[in-house]
């Protein structure tokens, strides 16, 4: 036996042949160019077929991340600023990362014909099951924008044993009232697409301003190939169902509420905040965010990301970001009146040393 083991340590130190070395690099290259670019899929669901993309193999024992994104966009421009920042790397390489995209909101998708009916979101939501089914996830932790939380919290309520989590950012779980709906028929009138879309993405002080980042997104909604696929995805969600969400109609694993200090869902994140269970909801209010905190504040979403994690016990002795070591901050209790909720907790910039993880059992009202 032991001359046996003697002989495979010789021959692990055996050098590489003349050119094998190149060959060596040259398929750990591509190894690393799929891994960042991730495997797709097409999945086949009772409402149609989604495409899915999927980043690293993770750990079968923990939850898939599972994003859904929001309308006038597609998994990669919703997304991939957050989930290629360098501090999630911590993250995304102990999990697997699972991007889904609408149904033809993904590059390259065919144009839906004139006439088309497109799925409502209830049934966008019902066809989240066979993705799940497809790569054999038993669980996931949730993380959608707009529409894509919509969808995402229509599927929890109905599929409450499969989700482990869920981080929820411009969520609207009401169906559109009266107000809502003649502001909407005035605005058909008087903008374009993508000004509707843009509008509901972002803040109006990023409109007036005409940023940089809004100019990039007007640009490629405007020269989208499937703009009548993305029309067909906005007119769904405008026509969304109330999900009834109430203190004993509510999910039943922890949430993070996630909106950017004045964004258009900034009211109805609070809202939906009200009626969630205050002993498993953390609510993340981001200064200097705008309409998408994943793409302007990246470093402050990835942090409160990881903590939420670590809450639900996970990567409970993964070591503190850059970021956490660059700055300090405290955590203080305060009593808030706000509502039904008796109870909160604040964490803030400070002068004490050290962070912590938000503690579960308590709402965490956060200011960034």
């Amino acid at each position: 036996m032991t001359t046996e083991m003697q002989e495979i340590a010789i021959t692990e130190e055996k050098p590489l042949l003349p050119g094998q070395s190149d060959t060596v690099k040259d398929a750990e290259i591509a190894a690393r160019i799929l891994l960042d670019q991730g495997q797709e899929h097409r999945v086949e669901t009772p409402h149609g077929v989604l495409h899915v993309t999927v980043h690293g193999a993770g750990n079968a024992r923990r939850p898939a991340i599972l994003t859904f994104h929001d309308v006038g966009m597609d998994s990669k421009s919703c997304f991939s600023t957050l989930f290629k920042f360098e501090e999630m790397q911590e993250i995304v390489k102990n999990f697997t990362v699972v991007h889904v995209d609408a149904p033809g909101q993904e590059d390259g998708a065919a144009i839906y014909p004139a006439g088309y009916q497109y799925a409502s979101m209830d049934q966008v939501s019902e066809m989240l099951p066979a993705v799940l089914q497809y790569f054999n996830f038993r669980t996931i932790i949730g993380v959608g924008v707009g529409a894509g939380a919509y969808i995402l919290s229509k599927f929890t309520l109905s599929n409450p044993d499969a989700v482990e989590g869920l981080v929820l950012i411009n969520v609207d779980t009401n169906a559109r009232g009266w107000m809502d709906w003649a502001a909407q028929k005035l605005s058909n009138l008087t903008s374009s697409l993508p000004d509707q879309i843009l509008s509901h993405l972002f803040s109006q002080e990023e409109m007036s301003a005409n940023t940089e980042l809004i100019q990039t997104h007007r640009e490629r909604i405007s020269k989208a190939p499937n703009l009548i696929n993305i029309e067909l995805f906005w007119k769904s969600y405008q026509g969304r169902r109330d999900l009834n969400i109430e203190r004993n109609n509510t999910f039943k694993c922890p949430v993070m509420l996630v909106v950017g200090d004045q964004a258009p869902y900034e009211e109805a994140a609070v809202e939906c905040n009200s009626k969630l269970d205050p002993t498993t909801t953390s609510f993340l209010k981001m200064a200097d965010a705008g309409g998408m905190p994943q793409l302007t504040q990246p470093s402050k979403l990835t942090e409160a990301f990881k903590y939420f994690i670590q809450g639900m016990g996970y990567m409970a002795s993964s070591c503190m970001t850059r970021l956490s070591r660059s700055r300090t901050t405290s955590l203080s209790s305060s009593f808030s009146m706000e509502g039904s909720r008796s109870r909160s907790r604040t964490l803030s910039q400070g002068s004490q040393g050290g962070q912590l993880p938000p503690s579960p059992s308590h709402t965490m009202e956060v200011s960034c």
